[in-house]
């Protein structure tokens, strides 16, 4: 007889009622909503709450109760247009607030409070941000040429050799003249052991011999395309800090980062944190002389800067740097004392610097000043030039109570900055500015077409099958429908466990995992028809078609699950989303069509005697 133990039905029951539950938020939609938020990033207010109930009505916009968390308000509407109309109502109404299109799930209380969600949607379902960034080429190539005329000038003064000066001409090309014509060949020697790859030509500078010092064209090459990588890294990692699911981080063009954010309603925090070029630096305050006097004349004394505070109040602050954002190794957001702070750690170059500043200093006080490069594209002579604005705030002042080193904290600042900048400095800093060109934000409303498109497509190809299935091999065709069906609600409950974003291409994986899945039924089918015209019995003939054909779709269903393994390893975005979807659906495949179907026919034929199957043909007659 075939049977399975009573523990063994039990469990696949189990799994498949458990995928079922955890698959079941997906069931209740999403409604059209917008989600409001202010642009300081301070709390919604019980006033604004009571305003956007007041301008909704007043417009007779139909809408339900909005509800508020602790940063947004979240505003549902029966249909998409009157979330569009309401947008354009709270767009005037509400100054100094972002409001964003969204889609809230309906998801039932019962359900959200154990932890229930539904999938995760990607941009091209749910909607979200497209960003496209341009590079700054030219100032990577700046950052470098001045590394080599730095690394120029301490080589040329340690061999005692004079200059003209050394400048930088045409953007990549350095030139100086020597003073004394007998060390030329020294200076020759200088630059090429700096680099053996530059272009080192004899000339004339201000009458004296000299060089021409240029770039060989592999170099600028590299350092574009080190530009561009670096950037992108960055940016992926700012992305990973901002929790997005499945974004999209890759190089377009020469010169161009394209950023796709699904899910994100708020561009103007997406942008900010993406685009910035922020950094620290720590500097002790001059305390000796007056910095009201220095910002009336406009004249620091020497060895000072002179730098102001949010509120406008001027600072001067020694020249020397202590430690700079380039040591530090991590930030975190948190609370000291119940004010805000960002916990700061830093390397061990930078953590013995502080310490000796510490340790020589106290009862002095040391400012932190903000720095952030922000571009900015200007026209100057008919041209587009991406050009840098650098701000430079004293965010925190404190006198310097004891001796530190590696870890600190920096206070002074509202959480709304705090989490930000410790965001920025736990991200990495950008290694040339970016311009955004390009914002595109998708609303939710193309995204509900496409996923009408996408249920469509699946569900025409599942009952395309399961009719197939049901003609064709009549019980065990039924069979193989209940697994199928089995096998979607898996992947669903799967995709909604894990978070991982569903994308057209996604979907598209499972209509293709819906194909795939008949196909070990098939071979299990058609081998069980094979053992009963070779006149085996029927019990026998199914124990055969299970055990037989296994072997052969394992090996067919490894290959293609190596296959989507290697399209998520080595794609992005949409590709990431499609192994996914293929990846989980051959597994659970492999669960239902043969542990699961086996189940179902046991059941209706493992406890009797039969003398034939209905699974077609002949009706499964035994020597038939």
């Amino acid at each position: 007889m075939n049977r399975f133990p009573l523990w063994g039905n039990l469990l696949v029951a189990l799994i498949v009622l458990g995928g079922l539950v955890f698959a079941l938020p997906n069931v209740f939609g999403d409604d059209p909503a917008l989600q409001i938020t202010r642009e300081d990033g301070n709390p919604i207010t019980d006033i604004t709450l009571s305003g956007i109930n007041a301008s909704l009505d007043t417009e007779e916009i139909e809408f339900f109760q909005p509800v508020a968390d602790e940063q947004a308000v979240i505003v549902r509407f029966p249909d998409v247009a009157s979330q569009l109309r309401a947008s354009e109502v709270l767009g005037e109404t509400l100054p100094f607030h972002i409001i964003a299109l969204t889609l809230a799930p309906r998801t039932p209380a019962w359900l959200s409070a154990i932890g229930l969600e539904p999938m995760s949607l990607g941009l091209d379902l749910r909607g979200g941000v497209h960003f496209l960034y341009q590079v700054d080429l030219d100032s990577a190539l700046d950052q470098l040429m001045q590394t080599y005329v730095q690394d120029l000038r301490t080589r040329l003064r340690e061999a005692t050799i004079r200059n003209t000066g050394i400048e930088i001409v045409g953007g990549d090309t350095i030139q100086f003249g020597v003073l004394d014509p007998l060390r030329v060949n020294d200076a020759e020697q200088i630059i090429r052991v700096l680099d053996p790859l530059l272009i080192v030509d004899r000339t004339t500078v201000d009458g004296q011999p000299g060089f021409q010092v240029e770039l060989a064209p592999t170099q600028v090459t590299e350092r574009q395309n080190f530009a561009i990588q670096q950037n992108t890294i960055t940016l992926r990692n700012r992305v990973n800090e901002l929790g997005v699911a499945e974004p999209v981080v890759q190089r377009q063009g020469l010169n161009r980062i394209v950023v796709q954010l699904p899910g994100v309603q708020d561009p103007a925090q997406a942008e900010r944190i993406l685009g910035a070029t922020a950094t620290l630096e720590f500097r002790l305050v001059d305390w000796e002389n007056d910095p009201y006097d220095a910002d009336q004349n406009n004249r620091p004394p020497i060895g000072s800067l002179l730098r102001y505070h949010r509120d406008g109040r001027p600072e001067l602050l020694r020249r020397d740097l202590i430690v700079s954002g380039d040591q530090l190794t991590d930030a975190s957001f948190g609370y000291s004392q119940g004010q805000p702070a960002v916990f700061v750690r830093l390397n061990s170059q930078g953590a013995n610097r502080m310490l000796e500043t510490t340790q020589a200093n106290l009862r002095r006080p040391m400012s932190v000043l903000f720095i952030e490069e922000k571009p900015e594209l200007i026209e100057r002579d008919g041209e587009e030039i991406l050009r840098n604005t650098r701000e430079e705030t004293v965010i925190s002042t404190a006198t310097i109570q004891g001796v530190f080193s590696n870890n600190f904290q920096i206070t002074g600042i509202t959480p709304f900055e705090g989490q930000d900048l410790a965001l920025m400095l736990r991200a990495g800093a950008l290694a040339t500015p970016i311009l955004k060109v390009e914002e595109r934000t998708i609303g939710p409303s193309l995204g509900q077409d496409n996923i009408e498109s996408g249920r469509t497509a699946v569900l025409t190809g599942f009952f395309l099958v399961v009719l197939f299935m049901a003609f064709y091999y009549r019980v065990f065709g039924i069979t193989a429908d209940l697994a199928l069906f089995a096998n979607l609600v898996l992947i669903v409950a799967l995709l909604s466990m894990l978070q991982a974003s569903l994308t057209l291409p996604g979907i598209a994986g499972i209509v293709l995992t819906v194909g795939m899945a008949v196909d070990a039924n098939v071979l299990i089918f058609e081998r069980i028809r094979e053992e009963l015209r070779n006149g085996n019995s029927p019990q026998a003939s199914i124990r055969a078609g299970y055990e037989k054909a296994f072997s052969t779709i394992a090996d067919a269903n490894i290959t293609t699950l190596i296959a989507a393994c290697v399209l998520f390893v080595f794609g992005t975005g949409p590709i990431r989303g499609f192994a996914t979807t293929l990846g989980l659906g051959i597994m659970t495949s492999m669960f239902t069509a043969i542990i699961g179907t086996r189940v179902v026919v046991n059941l209706i034929y493992g406890n009797r005697q039969v003398e034939r199957l209905a699974i077609g043909g002949t009706l499964g007659r035994s020597g038939a």
